[in-house]
């Protein structure tokens, strides 16, 4: 196993340079650089910068160099922990990174959580009621989440939850909350707010794998050592769980490498419209004012979040599963 381990994180080393190349390339295929944006930004706030503080700025942050010069001063600084200045912020894009993908990664576990609690018993019992009004209800309700964009849904559950219950929506906390030390009553007022989050960005990903559970079981239970279990005595449940359902969730945990990724990538819109404090608005934001490392900076770790799901569902894979160990 820790063969297996090393050869995966060997293989992750060139795709991560070649994430990383991409990205760079990306946040400079606009027209311009920040500094051209700022001084437009100065401009229609009757500021006019001058061509000489517009050559300063670009000569201190690496602006004027040439682009494989800025490549290799941005991933230096990236190994170090230094992912560069934001002009917009005007501060480290390190700080702003921390502050928002910290919350960004706890509402995506808690998502991932509900994910797999509520797609794996809906999607076995889709199985085993194959053609039952539950399944077909089941099957009802998976097209739709597939079908509904996350930002309707957002719209969606907003107007329910505050016209319904009468509970405030937007936003992770409530406004006595927001900038205070974490406790017992802040970590329940989170509790109160985040469910709505997590089941809008869930309700896709859980109707998708919902899906995929549901057809690789189909397959296992047509196969002749199902019948061989339940003639030796074993009992339906138990002779369900313990093989057909081993080997049909083999594609449901591969399916970690795109659910992380997947969840930050819908998470950008559905947080800039319910107002959540995550990596999503800020992306758009930077991307929007050409904040070049501080776009690079969520790029980079997005692409490591692809790179981190398939770690993670290869090494769960090889736990489960001994016949696809390398030797």
């Amino acid at each position: 196993m820790a063969r297996f381990i090393l050869m995966r994180l060997a293989g992750m080393i060139p795709a991560m340079v070649a994430i990383s190349i991409l990205s760079f390339v990306v946040i400079q295929l606009p027209p311009g650089d920040f500094v051209t944006t700022l001084a437009a930004q100065s401009a229609e706030q009757g500021n006019t910068m001058t061509e000489a503080q517009m050559q300063t700025l670009r000569e201190r942050y690496g602006i004027g160099q040439p682009v494989v010069k800025q490549y290799f001063h941005w991933i230096g600084g990236v190994v170090r922990g230094d992912f560069g200045y934001s002009f917009e912020w005007n501060q480290p894009v390190s700080a702003l990174v921390m502050q928002r993908m910290g919350m960004t990664a706890l509402v995506s576990l808690l998502t991932l959580v509900f994910i797999w609690v509520t797609a794996l018993p809906i999607g076995i019992y889709s199985a085993v009621r194959k053609y039952s009004p539950g399944d077909y209800i089941v099957t009802l309700l998976g097209f739709i989440g597939m079908a509904t964009p996350n930002f309707l849904l957002a719209i969606l559950m907003m107007y329910i939850v505050t016209i319904g219950f009468g509970q405030s929506v937007g936003g992770l906390f409530s406004p006595p909350f927001v900038d205070a030390p974490w406790s017992l009553a802040r970590i329940w007022d989170f509790l109160k707010h985040v469910w709505i989050p997590v089941l809008i960005l869930g309700a896709g990903g859980t109707a998708a794998l919902i899906r995929v559970m549901r057809a690789n079981l189909l397959d296992e239970l047509r196969k002749p050592y199902v019948e061989t279990a339940l003639a030796k005595g074993l009992s339906n449940r138990r002779a369900i769980l313990r093989y057909p359902v081993r080997l049909a969730i083999n594609p449901f945990i591969s399916t970690v490498g795109w659910v992380l990724p997947s969840l930050i990538s819908g998470e950008l819109i559905v947080s800039t419209v319910m107002n959540l404090p995550t990596a999503g608005p800020l992306l758009l934001q930077a991307l929007k004012s050409q904040d070049m490392y501080l776009a690079g900076a969520f790029l980079l770790l997005n692409g490591a979040l692809v790179l981190i799901g398939t770690l993670l569902s290869d090494i769960l894979l090889a736990i489960i599963d001994p016949r696809i160990r390398l030797r």
